[in-house]
């Protein structure tokens, strides 16, 4: 039986190009999805909406009595179906182009089931009420997605180029960086569920951390990433191939624009403005590390090439 896709193939196909501007698509709407989280957070209407999946009790979508936080929180639940749309878009590209790009297409389809397990979590942590637990675990969800939509628009710009060579200490640097930029972001959500951004004006329960201990932490996390984000940037200073050093130096003008907005907004009592900015440039950080982490990762030979290699040298 002839499925969907095999009748579409038969009469359509895109290029390299629409598959680039659909993954760019796919990869911003999961960025817009972390910063409108952010404003939800910091605007306290985490629970304008206080039911799920209904907005009210007796309403699927907020009512002017709701008020603008109602508002607020059902425009951020409107956007999971922008962010679908877009990976929808990125499955059918993917999958309808002249030469196929199966790992395109299994990132993108990776893309969908976290779009909706994104959406459970956040639908319990509104029943929740806001644990700060699962707002943490939405948070990660979010992240993770962001993963997913970075992986695929990457290999769309890289489908048509070879491999560059790296060598081991870059290739361990690169993902040394990638495992602390991970553990500054989960760093970044203690200071979170400590600190006075609950998400809602009500009584929101907290995590029973220190708020300082923990943005010092973060902070030394951030220390250690600046540290590891020098010592690549400096590896591949005179590689013939610039490819990774470009990437590390971009990571680190971001890295250090995150740090200065983390510093004004400790010192200025955490204004809503600057959280949003901070989480943008999580996101746009954590893109960074996962494409220097994808740079540095050298294809292995095909096992006829050792095979090969082995009969030449005996």
């Amino acid at each position: 039986m002839t499925t969907p896709f095999q009748w579409l193939a038969a009469r359509v196909a895109f290029g390299r190009p629409a598959l680039r501007t659909a993954a760019a698509g796919a990869l911003a709407a999961s960025v817009m999805i972390i910063v409108t989280g952010a404003v939800v957070r910091v605007s306290g209407s985490g629970l304008g909406c206080d039911q799920w999946p209904n907005c009210s009790a007796d309403s699927l979508a907020a009512t002017p009595a709701l008020g603008l936080h109602g508002a607020i929180e059902f425009g951020n639940r409107l956007l999971t179906f922008v962010v679908s749309a877009a990976v929808g878009w990125l499955i059918i590209v993917s999958r309808l182009q002249r030469d196929a790009v199966p790992a395109v297409t299994r990132w993108a389809w990776a893309q969908f089931w976290i779009v909706l397990l994104n959406a459970v979590v956040g639908g319990l942590t509104v029943l929740a009420r806001l644990s700060p637990y699962m707002v943490t675990a939405h948070f990660l969800a979010a992240v993770l997605l962001l993963t997913g939509s970075t992986v695929s628009w990457h290999r769309t710009r890289t489908l048509d180029r070879p491999a560059p060579p790296v060598t081991a200490p870059v290739r361990r640097l690169a993902t040394a960086l990638f495992a602390g930029t991970a553990l500054l972001l989960v760093a970044g959500t203690l200071v979170t569920g400590t600190g006075p951004h609950a998400g809602d004006s009500s009584d929101v329960t907290r995590m029973p951390l220190n708020w300082t201990v923990m943005t010092w932490l973060h902070g030394a996390v951030a220390a250690v990433v600046l540290a590891l984000a020098t010592a690549l940037w400096n590896r591949t200073r005179t590689d013939p191939d610039r490819t990774a050093h470009r990437r590390t130096t971009v990571f680190l003008a971001v890295l250090l624009a995150q740090g200065l907005v983390g510093l004004v907004q400790s010192a200025t009592a955490l204004p809503g403005a600057a959280v949003v900015l901070h989480l943008l440039g999580s996101a746009l950080a954590w893109t960074g590390a996962v494409r220097v982490f994808l740079d540095t990762r050298t294809p292995s030979a095909p096992r006829h090439e050792h095979r090969d290699t082995a009969l030449a040298r005996s």
